[in-house]
């Protein structure tokens, strides 16, 4: 240690004047003592102040040294102090068992001064070095901790770049890439999927229609309908949107590109642009189809009126020939139904000015 003053060393022995032995030979060699009479008392004093090192006698009522030991050894608390056993046994079973016990040293009874000081100062050494590393694999950890929060957040702030990037292309999106972030993650949360999944479509879903970006414009803004020609055009935005964020490496990305490149297919398997059906639609997209669609029924656009909540669940339900309920997994149906009220309070909170 670069301080006896500093360590702190823990007797226990039931003898009264063998505490009073070694309180005084560890005194004069510069170090402070705590005492406990029992193995029990011992515990609870290791627990609360937590001695750098221990000597701990073996024969004691009660609860004996080996009983100790293995506990101290146990409890997370403490299992890194090192302990002496001090016995006037000499057997090499009775050492055999305290070592398998955790003991780390021994001493004999009488206790030789000189050996006494030179194993406490090993042990000590060996316990310092044990708390750096500790300490450095503590802040190593910490150091990491932050590393990854900060990638984590240029990830976000990449995606939203990207939104913006396609907001600002297509007029009609809004607040709607931010109701979708919500609408994903109820239902993700209500399917009790993992909570990596539900961080990962609240960031990924708003980039479902970043393809759009290479839609031309006299497609992308036409206020009426689009011809066969141009709707062709317009359903490449899903493979568009997959391609921007196939280079990605994080999990956002990813599944930012699987939700741009089938967020647009159906469970029955009549959607673009493959037209795959059933669990062949990643999870996330099938999430993410049915909140597009009821985003897309209560927003107001060049070519329709806004449809009211209560009207956008018959229609997702039931079916008006164009949207029909086989067109989503019935599983996430049936959530999307259990928490339709969720979906009308978002709306709300995020309607478009």
């Amino acid at each position: 240690m670069n301080s006896n003053i500093r360590a702190r060393i823990l007797i226990v022995d039931d003898e009264e004047r063998n505490v009073k032995l070694l309180e005084a030979l560890l005194h004069a060699e510069g170090y402070t003592t705590l005492s406990a009479g029992s193995g029990r008392d011992a515990l609870a004093l290791a627990a609360v102040e937590k001695p750098d090192l221990i000597l701990l006698d073996i024969m004691m009522p009660d609860m004996d040294g080996f009983e100790t030991v293995a506990q101290l050894k146990a409890d997370p608390h403490t299992q890194q102090v090192p302990v002496i056993m001090i016995t006037a046994l000499n057997d090499r079973k009775s050492k055999l068992r305290a070592l398998e016990a955790g003991a780390e040293e021994f001493l004999s009874k009488p206790i030789d001064r000189s050996d006494l000081r030179v194993r406490v100062r090993n042990l000590l050494r060996i316990k310092e070095y044990s708390d750096f590393l500790a300490d450095h694999n503590h802040s190593l950890d910490e150091q990491v901790r932050e590393r990854t929060a900060q990638l984590e957040e240029a990830y976000r702030d990449t995606l939203f770049t990207l939104v913006r990037a396609a907001e600002h292309k297509d007029e009609e999106t809004g607040q709607h890439v931010r109701r979708i972030s919500h609408y994903c993650r109820v239902l993700a949360e209500a399917m009790k999927l993992p909570i990596d999944f539900q961080d990962e479509i609240f960031l990924a879903s708003p980039m479902h229609d970043i393809g759009k970006i290479g839609i031309p414009d006299h497609v992308l803004l036409k206020p009426g309908g689009f011809t066969p020609e141009e709707w062709s055009i317009m359903k490449t935005h899903s493979a568009l949107g997959a391609s921007i964020l196939a280079s990605g490496t994080s999990p956002y990305t990813r599944m930012g590109a699987e939700i741009a490149l089938n967020h647009h297919e159906r469970w029955d398997g009549s959607g673009y642009p493959n037209g795959i059906q059933g669990e062949a639609i990643p999870l996330a997209a099938r999430i993410m189809q049915i909140c597009d669609v009821y985003d897309a029924l209560r927003s107001q656009r060049p070519y329709k009126p806004p449809i009211d909540h209560a009207r956008v669940i018959e229609i997702i339900t039931q079916g008006d020939g164009r949207t029909r309920p086989e067109h989503f997994d019935p599983a996430v149906l049936a959530c999307f139904v259990g928490q339709a009220d969720h979906f009308a309070a978002i709306y709300d909170q995020h309607v478009d000015e």
